[in-house]
Order: C-alpha cells, then sequence, then structure tokens
C-alpha cells in the first residue's frame, strides 16, 4: 500500500512501482480509491495498461470489504502476483483498520509489504518548520503528521525540485521526528533513487508493532475542513483545440478562484474520443505552485472527456464555484463544453470496517 497526502505524487509513483514489477516479469494489479466517482488516478493507471479496480464512497478502511472484493476481481480476471493499492490522500491509520485484518483474515493468501507514506519536499518543508509558505489548518495538519507517524517508509518524492541541501534538512528532520520510520528519497522524473524503494518493496514485510493511538473525532473534523469536487465535462470543437493548452488554462483559472484557500490537488485528464488511448494531464499540488502537465497530446483534438478532482481546504460549495466559473469560459463559437457529472462533498467521518490494535 502506497500512502501520503492529497498532491504527494502517489499515483505516478505507484505507476513506476507498477512498471518496475512488470518488467521483472510479476502480473500486477492496482486498486484506487476515493470519497467519490470519476477518478483521475483510476484514467491514468489504465491508460498506461494495467488492469485496474476502483474503490469508491469511502476509505479502504472504511470499506475493507470492497477491497477485499476488487482483490478477487482482479484475481479471477488477470491473476497478479502484486496487488499496489493507493488509499485517499486524507486517509490515515491504514495499519490497523486495513494492513493488521488483512494479515489476520487473509494470511495465507497475502504478504503485506512495508507500508509507504510519500510526500510532497515542499509542503513536507512548510510542515517541518523548515520553510514558509502556504500551510493546512491545525487539524488537517494533524491528518498529515498521523500518516507520517505510521508509515514503514516516509519516501520523499519530487526531490528533482530541490537542492541537495534542502533534501539533506528535509530528511533529517523526518528522521527526527519520526524515527521508527526509514526515510527514502526519490524522483521519478529523473529516474533518480528508485531502486532502495524498489527492493523494500520486493523483499521487505511491514513491521508489527502496536498501532498508533488516533484521536477519531479530530481526524473526522480535518478530513471535514476539506471540501473535495469531482466532475466530468464533455469538450468539443470540430476546428479542434490544443489539449494541453485547454488543461493549463482551465487549471489556472480554477486556481485564481480559489485564491485564498489551500488546494490540496488540483488534477485533470482530458481523453479524447477518437485515437489510440494516449490522454493529457495536468496537476496543481499546491495554491501558489503551477500546473504542470504529466502527459501531453501534440495532436489537436476535436472532443474528448474532461475528469477534474479538486479537493482543498475551502467549502465545496465554493470549488463548484470555481469549476464551474471556470468551465463556462469555454463556451466560444469554436468549442462547447458541456458539464456531464458533478459531485461535490466533504468527507464523512471515518467508521472503520476492523480495527486491530496490534499485529
Amino acid at each position: 500500500m502506497i500512502g501520503g497526502f492529497l498532491g504527494a505524487g502517489k499515483t505516478t509513483a505507484v505507476a513506476a512501482v507498477a512498471q518496475h514489477f512488470a518488467a521483472q516479469g510479476f502480473r500486477v494489479g492496482l486498486i484506487t480509491n476515493d470519497q467519490g466517482s470519476e477518478l483521475v488516478d483510476t484514467t491514468m493507471l489504465r491508460a498506461k495498461g494495467f488492469a485496474t479496480e476502483e474503490i469508491t464512497g469511502g476509505c479502504f478502511c472504511c470499506r475493507f470489504n470492497t477491497l477485499t472484493d476488487a482483490a478477487q476481481k482482479l484475481t479471477d480476471t488477470t491473476r497478479p502476483d502484486v496487488f499496489i493499492a493507493e488509499p485517499v490522500g486524507s486517509c490515515t491509520d491504514l495499519v490497523a483498520t486495513v494492513t493488521y485484518p488483512l494479515r489476520r483474515i487473509y494470511g495465507d493468501a497475502f504478504t503485506i509489504a512495508p507500508l509507504s507514506v510519500l510526500v510532497d519536499p515542499v509542503r513536507a518543508e512548510r510542515f517541518l518548520g523548515l520553510a514558509s509558505g502556504g500551510k493546512f489548518s491545525d487539524k488537517v495538519t494533524y491528518i498529515y503528521r498521523k500518516q507520517l507517524e505510521e508509515a514503514d517508509l516516509i519516501v520523499v518524492t519530487k526531490t528533482d525540485v530541490l537542492d541537495a541541501a534542502r533534501a539533506v534538512a528535509i530528511s533529517a528532520r523526518l528522521a527526527e521526528e519520526f524515527p521508527h520510520a526509514e526515510i527514502l528519497a526519490l524522483s521519478v522524473r529523473k529516474n533518480d533513487g528508485l531502486a532502495p524503494w524498489f527492493d523494500h518493496l520486493a523483499t521487505g514485510e511491514q513491521s508489527q508493532r502496536a498501532t498508533m493511538q488516533v484521536d477519531y473525532e479530530l481526524y473526522a473534523e480535518g478530513e471535514a475542513l476539506l471540501g473535495w469536487l469531482n466532475a466530468t465535462v464533455q469538450l468539443a470543437a470540430p476546428s479542434g483545440f490544443d489539449a494541453d493548452a485547454t488543461l493549463k488554462a482551465i487549471a489556472v483559472g480554477i486556481q485564481q478562484r480559489l485564491a485564498g484557500a489551500e488546494i490540496a490537488h488540483l488534477k485533470m485528464t482530458l481523453s479524447p474520443d477518437s485515437g489510440l488511448g494516449d490522454i493529457a494531464a495536468v496537476n496543481l499540488v499546491r495554491s501558489d505552485f503551477v500546473p504542470e502537465l504529466s502527459l501531453t497530446l501534440e495532436e489537436p483534438v476535436q472532443s474528448g472527456q474532461l475528469i477534474i478532482n479538486c479537493r482543498a481546504e475551502a467549502a465545496p460549495e465554493a470549488i463548484r464555484d470555481a469549476v464551474q466559473a471556470t468551465i463556462a469560459t469555454l463556451h466560444t463559437s469554436a468549442m462547447t463544453a458541456k458539464l456531464e457529472h458533478l459531485e461535490f462533498f466533504r468527507p464523512g467521518k471515518p467508521q472503520p470496517t476492523h480495527r486491530d490494535a496490534v499485529a
């Protein structure tokens, strides 16, 4: 299981792990997870050719039986040797509510690899007091800290955005505050530092220790401060449009309209209605950052489906208004934009199916 807060780079890392194991000759099955439906993560992973099941409507901890059902479905269709599960980015307490129960109930079927928790380095610098900048409120930060507290491996991602001194400072502070975890650092983009992580996942097993204490009231209050929005939009332009430029413009429009709110993660994909299955994708992982294209389309697109996933510390209605106003600007004589699906909400209180205090 590969966890970490919203915007930590989990989906990119999951794809890299899946590609590594596939190259070693293993069959790989992926399981994505979200509070809502219409997930960018699932679209991106399937576009890379991986068998992927999607669990929506709650975290793995609250949808434990659905998680095992998804594993069985993948087993029936593709018989994976390795399952890679990507939990909701605002979820914590995964050891007590997912991996320990999985070991207890299905121990003969699964070996549990060390729990990896990924961290965005710039977000981590601000959390650790090493740099200034936009941060979440204390209750949201509580979830962020608890994720790190239960990790076997804390993985600092995107090290290509840091100089050596900053990277060393982040790792040192994380080791000081979370001495139980091994600290790793890597860049998927630069293919740097991946081998040690892959080795841990391939040969290691999750440590067995008493689970951490979690204040579920505070946890629920922290999640409830986050607004979630998932939407799908059908775009069409008979003369064709630049998918990459359009995605970046939409991201900037939403970012500007959410000024004053801390964006945890805004991610979008555009899937052309015709073609070979290639997609364009854009990510924005902080309010004071710039949208980045992770997948691009070189040829103009005449029509396609846009999927928008936005999570921010803001009222869901404010996120809805920002998205709707931005989509409205796409309506021109050359393009139409039809909103086909829209859901916006705050996550409900976590209610785990199981909670094992010890392995």
